[in-house]
């Protein structure tokens, strides 16, 4: 019988393969789909990112971490996908790095996070202008929009993509939430973004509150 603790130590460990062989275990002893994502890669996933939050786990083990998660994920998408209208994504986060910065270690990081704790990310990438973030946001229909910038150059167009976004009521019920090295909560407030995320385990928590899932 399948022991999701099992499933949150191996994808703890970074084990993609025992990771998708214990997802199979437990598809093939019809556990529930959202019983295994929930119970067996989520919670795990929500160790590691406690851990990385307090120094325990450094970049390069959640790196490992979540592509384990996403191992196990690959095998349970095509079910979940057939099963969305029953368990819909807790929500959509759109997120990029902005105009002239090209540096995506953190947002991916938070990608990461945020897809394992149940939302359905769209990454736009890098070097990414405000009609962008605008246009995923409708496309996507997003309850929450992530900007990320490395360089302290980059940091101001952080607030043209806010102003973008306040010039356009129907868009007003969108989260605007900022992250980044140099970018820092004074910051935030001044540009009036809705959140700061100073890491990637907070930035997700913060996305949890944005959707009411906390």
């Amino acid at each position: 019988m399948i022991d999701y603790a099992q499933i949150n130590q191996m994808l703890y460990e970074g084990n993609a393969r025992e990771v998708e062989r214990l997802v199979r275990e437990a598809l093939a002893e019809a556990r529930p789909v959202s019983e295994i994502l929930n119970e067996g890669l989520i919670a795990g996933m929500a160790v590691v990112g406690e851990d990385f939050k307090y120094n325990i786990l450094y970049v390069p083990e959640v790196l490992v971490a979540a592509r384990a998660m996403k191992a196990g994920l690959a095998i349970l998408k095509p079910l979940l996908v057939a099963s969305a209208t029953e368990n819909p994504p807790r929500g959509t986060l759109v997120i990029g790095t902005v105009k002239g910065d090209l540096h995506d270690i953190g947002k991916n990081l938070v990608c990461m996070m945020a897809e394992g704790a149940g939302f359905k990310v769209v990454d736009l990438g890098v070097d990414q202008p405000a009609e962008r973030f605008l246009e995923a946001a409708v496309e996507h229909r997003a309850d929450i929009v992530g900007m990320s910038a490395l360089l302290t150059t980059t940091m101001p167009y952080m607030k043209v993509v806010i102003d973008a976004f306040q010039a356009r009521p129907e868009l007003a019920g969108v989260k605007l939430a900022v992250g980044g090295a140099p970018v820092n909560r004074m910051f935030a407030d001044e540009i009036g973004a809705d959140g700061y995320g100073p890491d990637a385990p907070s930035s997700v928590e913060m996305f949890l509150k944005f959707v009411g899932a906390t």
